[in-house]
């Protein structure tokens, strides 16, 4: 299994044609998988979502292939693990306005699969918790695993 300790993350750079075509192909499973997310942490943790509270599903899931504007690469033996920064075009670009995901695909001939889209649950150094799921533009594109 490909971690940030076994597999090395190349720098962030804007997407070029080989990254644009994985996006593409994991684009509709990103913007049902992005509305699907929401509900269910709706339930129990709203806040992963509260910069994105008053929009629609359709607003939320709102972006496209020109909206995807930050990629980081790792190779591993398996293939190829792809970590994107999207913007969400509905809400303003000042605040938390974008969603990390990652997708691995094995090659150029292989179809592209959406592993996950960030969530971050961060513990506070006097105790508790803040969570979010829509990030800002100045937040580093990481190695996640959720």
């Amino acid at each position: 299994m490909a971690t940030a300790e076994t597999v090395e993350l190349g720098d962030s750079h804007e997407p070029k044609e080989e990254s644009i075509k994985v996006f593409k192909q994991i684009e509709h499973e990103l913007k049902r998988s992005l509305v699907r997310l929401r509900h269910e942490y709706n339930k129990h943790e709203p806040e992963y979502f509260a910069a994105a509270e008053h929009l629609s599903d359709a607003q939320l899931a709102g972006f496209g292939a020109d909206d995807f504007h930050q990629v980081r690469v790792a190779v591993s033996a398996y293939g190829l693990h792809l970590f994107g920064k999207v913007r969400i075009p509905a809400l303003s670009d000042e605040g938390p306005a974008h969603i990390h995901f990652r997708a691995f695909t094995g090659g150029p001939d292989d179809q592209a699969t959406l592993h996950s889209i960030h969530t971050e649950d961060k513990e506070e150094p006097g105790g508790g918790h803040t969570f979010r799921a829509i990030f800002t533009k100045d937040d580093v594109l990481d190695w996640f695993d959720t």
